[in-house]
């Protein structure tokens, strides 16, 4: 049964994390709202789905995933559903905990990186926060982002120490994609402070160029499914808040 996946069609955001774990599941997806409007999708069927009022489980925003009956909120829910299905959770309980607790743990990360270009309201652009935003991001990336990826670096290297090269459990899971989201995006919004950063999480380093090197994974960055990183998304390259 295909999955269809609601999101927004001109930026990675949120619905990047599904995006990776439906491709290297090699499972069949729709991203509705990148598919034309004459032909039910673009942003008039997501937001039709958000306002629907037939709906039981009534999603506030996206991403959303629908399975079958099934209509799933929220990035770590979708994947907390995901995992099992296709291999990309640990097949005991406590495992599986974990690797939701990191997913939980990392979307608290992007919510912080979303604050350092929007600290005051999303309702404003940018522009209209500068000086909030500047003040914001210095104490991310020099306080809040090393103690914050210390901590997945902390967890991956436990892992490597039992035989793994994964986050949990010895084999790949949904948090180890999503951990290749964050890094990369990091990155891309980051370069001078991630220059500064980096060689402190080796790990986490080594682990984004392992998910990349992955056939389907790869297959997907180079292909048009991936969208580029840009200043509507998550992750927004503004040379003022790089501080390195």
């Amino acid at each position: 049964m295909t999955y269809q996946l609601y999101y927004w069609p001109s930026i990675q955001g949120r619905g990047e994390f599904v995006r990776l774990s439906l491709e290297e599941a090699g499972a069949p997806y729709e991203d509705v709202a990148r598919r034309p409007a004459d032909e039910g999708g673009g942003v008039p069927a997501l937001i039709a789905l958000l306002r629907s009022e037939t709906e039981a489980a009534l999603p506030f925003a996206p991403p959303v995933l629908r399975h079958g009956p099934l209509l799933i909120a929220q990035t770590a829910n979708i994947l907390l559903y995901l995992g099992p299905r296709h291999q990309l959770s640990p097949s005991d309980e406590a495992g599986r905990l974990f690797v939701n607790q990191l997913q939980l743990t990392l979307a608290d990360v992007v919510g912080e990186v979303h604050d350092t270009h929007h600290p005051i309201g999303s309702g404003l652009y940018y522009e209209d926060q500068k000086p909030e935003a500047a003040r914001r991001t210095q104490s991310f990336l020099r306080e809040r982002l090393p103690k914050l990826l210390g901590y997945f670096e902390r967890v991956l290297m436990r892992g490597t120490q039992r035989g793994g090269q994964w986050l949990v459990g010895g084999e790949l899971s949904y948090v180890d994609l999503s951990l290749f989201q964050l890094v990369c995006g990091l990155e891309y919004a980051f370069p001078k402070a991630m220059s500064r950063i980096g060689p402190t999480v080796p790990g986490l380093i080594a682990l984004r160029d392992r998910v990349a090197a992955r056939p389907r994974i790869a297959a997907y960055l180079a292909s048009p499914r991936r969208l580029p990183f840009n200043e509507d998304g998550l992750f927004r390259r503004y040379p003022e808040l790089d501080f390195d």
